[in-house]
Parts: C-alpha cells; structure tokens; sequence
C-alpha cells in the first residue's frame, strides 16, 4: 500500500527524432541512468516506462518512446507501438535536435496527439551548440518552446517546474469512495476469499479503495461475506457496503434495504471512466441476441481458472441474456480494438490497472462508432437484478 500504482500516476510520454535526446532527458529528469544512450541510432527500440516523484506534484509515470522518423519497416513499427501511447497520456514532451529541426516529422506526430487532446511542451534540445541566430529562428517556428542541453545539464530543473505546473491545470484524479461520503462514515468491504484470491494480499482495487477512505477519514470495515451479516449487527450505521461483484447477489441478500450498496468495479467505472455512458451500456445488455459480436477487454494478463471473472463467469451471464451463444473476442492491456464499430457491444473490466485516460479515449471511441460499452460491475448487477440498487449512491 505503499507504492502509488502506475494506473493511478500521471503518464508523461516522451517522443521526438532518434537522437534528439530523448533517452538522455528522461535519465536526467529521473536522476539516473534508465534509459540506454547511444549515438548509434533506434537505441530505442520499445517504449521504456519508469515511476517517479516528481516533487512537489506527486507520483508520475515517464514512457520513452522509439524515435519517430525511422522509415524502416521494423522501424515503422516502432513507430506506431509509440503512437499508440498517446492514448494513455495526460502529458507528452516533444524533444526537437536544435540542429537538426525536423518539421515534418513533428507535424505529423501534432496531428496525432491533438486527436486524443494531449497537452504538451516542445523542448529543444542541444542548447549549449546553438547560436543567438539558431535559437531566434526555432522561436519563430515552435510556440513557445524550453531550451535545454541534457548534456550540461542545463533549464532540466526548469522544465520539472513547467511539468508541475501543466499537470497541476490538468484533472484532478476523482476520489472513488471520498466524494460520496462525508467525513467519519462507516464503509464496509466485503471481500470474499476464492482460487481468484491472490494468497497473503488482497487484490489492487480493495487496496485502492482503503486507501481512499482513509485519505478522506472514512472509518473502513474488511470482512468475507461469510462473516457480513454478524458484522452488519456489530457495526453501527453502515453508510455503505461495496462487495466484490462476483458476490453480489449474496451480499444483496444478506445488506438491509436502507443501507447503500455497490461494487468495486462500479466505483472503478466511475473514477476511471464515464459512469453514466457505461450504464446506458449496462442498460442495452436487454438487447444482446445470440450470435452478436462482443469484445471483452481485460487491463492485465493472468492465470485462467474455473472461476475467471472475465473469461467464465462473464461470458456465461452474457450468453444467458443472450438466450444463445455470443461471438465473444478479447482484448488485453491498454490497447483498443480500432474496428470498434464491427462489434455489438464492448464489456469493459474494472481497469484498476489502467489510467483514466486510457479508458475515457476507449469510451470515446465508442460513443463515436455508436457502440454500447459497459463493464464488469454492471454486467454482474443486470444480471443478478440489482443494477439499480448498486448505483442508488451516485444519484
């Protein structure tokens, strides 16, 4: 719990020509050597990630990416894998070579980040070989671009200031549970023990939810759903009960009326997403035929069981609305399909692996193409019949 996870950090992609500079800027905003430098070009062949503090903001995640120029055909490759980046970014850092502009290339790579709306800095590196002249001539070009040499080390403090500062304009992050409730409530987490279990942790968003309240001083309750029911009578005024979804018609069972009740997944589709487009989504699932096409994405790679949520246990309720067998696909990590408009719907999961940014472009998308999203939490709450009864907290 100690460690801020990558999916809750600010990501900052660094792009630009091979040899501009990017590797070495990277190591020298890290204070250390991550990034391999060379002068031969394509050093950089994948993005290379690395979290960082960057004081006084907060926790981020710097990507160094392939340079963009390469015109090979691994090469273009590389490129695109960088591209493909920008969906998850709330930041970017353009680094031009001051000897060696570029414009085309840059301009290419603008038009590519204004399509996800991704706020960024030119910087020009190769300070300390630039005339008086060079450097009134870049300033025509760039709007107002930061020289640096990350060779002398030179304006790299004043570009963690710049960085400061876009990223403190930017969003704040949404609370998950903090904005719900007011100060000293009493929540009660309901996490069931199962093969799905991880043995001696629990799981990322329970921790990423404990954490929450107690930023925002919300007297939190850890307990399996076998023991909820005595809890629920040990515990006085229960504000709220968020169960793991996949217990969720047993919790609603044993959880009195009166008190609110909601999942993890449904906090998730909040913060990370946008609930109420997720729950049109959720509200379409009446619709689903045997035979549709639909794309189930999943933010991180595991071992398959008996009691996957995203690989069994989903994929069974579907086909029981359904009435039939679905024509089911799958899509790991950040990236999404382009195709989005081939399939009938999109079921998201609870994405505490991914950035908001990542699942708000995903969103998007399918706004765009006309295509129902939803995720986990409210595909399990439709089923189980209880859809309205986990949202009565956000109304």
């Amino acid at each position: 719990m100690n460690t801020t996870p990558n999916a809750n950090r600010k990501h900052i992609g660094i792009y630009g020509n091979t040899n501009s500079g990017k590797s070495s800027l990277m190591n020298k905003i890290l204070g250390q050597d991550i990034s391999l430098v060379s002068n031969v070009e394509g050093t950089t062949t994948d993005p290379v990630q690395k979290a960082m503090e960057l004081i006084p903001f907060g926790p981020v995640l710097l990507i160094d990416t392939a340079g963009l120029e390469d015109k090979t055909e691994l090469g273009e490759i590389r490129v695109k894998k960088s591209f493909e980046f920008l969906k998850r970014l709330d930041f970017a850092i353009y680094v031009v070579d001051g000897k060696n502009l570029d414009i085309d290339t840059y301009k290419k790579w603008k038009r590519e980040a204004n399509k996800y709306n991704i706020n960024y800095i030119v910087v020009v590196n190769k300070l300390d070989r630039l005339n008086n002249d060079e450097i009134n001539n870049i300033n025509n070009i760039f709007d107002n671009p930061l020289f640096i040499s990350a060779k002398k080390n030179e304006n790299i403090d004043k570009l963690k200031d710049e960085l400061v500062k876009y990223l403190e304009q930017d969003e704040e992050d949404k609370p998950i549970v903090g904005d719900l409730l007011p100060y000293g409530s009493n929540v009660v987490l309901v996490v069931p023990i199962d093969s799905e279990a991880p043995k001696g942790r629990i799981i990322l968003p329970q921790v990423q939810v404990i954490r929450d309240c107690l930023d925002h001083g919300i007297k939190t309750y850890v307990v399996r759903d076998t023991e909820l029911e005595e809890a629920l009578k040990e515990i006085k005024n229960v504000d709220l009960v968020i169960t793991d979804s996949q217990a969720f018609k047993e919790v609603d069972k044993i959880v009195p009326k009166e008190i609110n009740l909601t999942s993890f997944s449904i906090l998730f589709a909040r913060q990370k997403g946008e609930l109420s487009y997720l729950l049109e989504g959720a509200n379409k699932l009446k619709d689903l035929k045997s035979g549709d096409k639909i794309l189930i994405c999943e933010s991180c790679t595991h071992n398959i069981s008996h009691e996957d949520i995203g690989r069994v246990k989903i994929p069974r309720m579907l086909n029981k609305i359904a009435g039939g067998e679905l024509n089911l696909e799958y899509k790991v990590g950040y990236d999404f399909n382009e195709d989005v408009e081939t399939y009938d719907m999109v079921i998201h999961c609870g994405a505490c692996m991914v950035n908001r940014k990542s699942v708000i472009n995903k969103i998007n998308l399918c706004k765009e193409k006309n295509v129902p999203i939803t995720n986990y939490g409210l595909v399990i709450a439709y089923f189980t019949g209880i859809l309205d009864r986990s949202i009565e907290i956000f109304n």
